[in-house]
């Protein structure tokens, strides 16, 4: 791992990144850049490799090839076998919030104790600074009144933004989205959203993947679609959605209604 000053603005870097397991090659020589500040969504149909990338940019998943970097922060993969130290993928994802489509919260523990873990365990934060900082966060997703309460007494989307909270406990530079919203009720997914939508707000740099086509549309600065591994189209989100250029991303948008008309 490497520690540079950025001559830019670009918070995220992904080049050349190769993914496969076995003889199955899930990403071929991808290449994303992702300003401070903005919002990319991902979009493809199921199997494409989002949910691989983003696994990858927080080293749940080790690529094959390629570089990533994170703000000062970058790993270059010679080859799949190359391991980063486990000291550097620890201090590489605490800087890297992700969520995830299922929300793994801690049964036993309240949600004020999921959300202070990170910090805890991860950082040593003192306990009170952490339980500060834990219901801020629960207050900044509408939940500071379900902070003693246990996960088994929550809504999916109220887990869902648990979730969140305990991503933003650990201060990241970066939030990945991966299909946060894929598990929950149709009547919850909004209150997600919203959360996510006042991140996007204020300023928080983002990669999402997502089937809420209206919600990328509206939230993101950029719309990558992916088929096969491959990136097939990027560029900005309306004008990505409301008129694609290549045929594949037309057939896939075909089965949305996005247009907020």
């Amino acid at each position: 791992m490497t520690g540079t000053v950025t001559p830019d603005n670009t918070k995220i870097e992904i080049t050349n990144l190769k993914k496969q397991f076995g003889s199955n090659i899930v990403l071929r020589d991808i290449n994303v850049k992702v300003d401070a500040g903005s919002v990319v969504a991902l979009i493809g149909p199921s199997g494409s490799g989002k949910s691989t990338l983003l696994r990858c940019m927080n080293l749940l998943v080790i690529p094959n090839g390629g570089r990533i970097r994170i703000g000062h922060h970058t790993f270059v993969f010679d080859d799949g076998s190359k391991m980063p130290r486990a000291k550097d993928q620890a201090h590489f994802r605490s800087n890297t919030g992700m969520v995830f489509q299922h929300f793994n919260l801690f049964p036993h523990k309240t949600v004020l104790q999921n959300v202070m873990e990170g910090p805890l365990v991860v950082k040593r934060m003192p306990k009170a600074q952490a339980a500060q900082l834990a219901r801020t966060l629960l207050g900044k997703v509408g939940l500071a009144d379900k902070a003693d309460t246990y996960p088994d007494r929550l809504s999916g989307g109220q887990k869902q933004r648990v979730a969140i909270a305990r991503a933003l406990a650990m201060e990241p530079e970066v939030m990945l989205f991966d299909e946060a919203t894929s598990a929950l009720d149709p009547e919850l997914v909004a209150e997600v959203l919203g959360v996510m939508r006042d991140l996007a707000a204020e300023g928080m740099t983002m990669i999402i993947v997502t089937h809420e086509m209206a919600f990328a549309r509206e939230v993101a600065d950029k719309v990558i679609f992916l088929r096969d591994g491959v990136i097939v189209e990027e560029g900005p989100a309306r004008e990505l959605i409301d008129n694609p250029k290549q045929e594949a991303t037309r057939a896939f948008l075909s089965h949305f209604h996005t247009r907020n008309d």
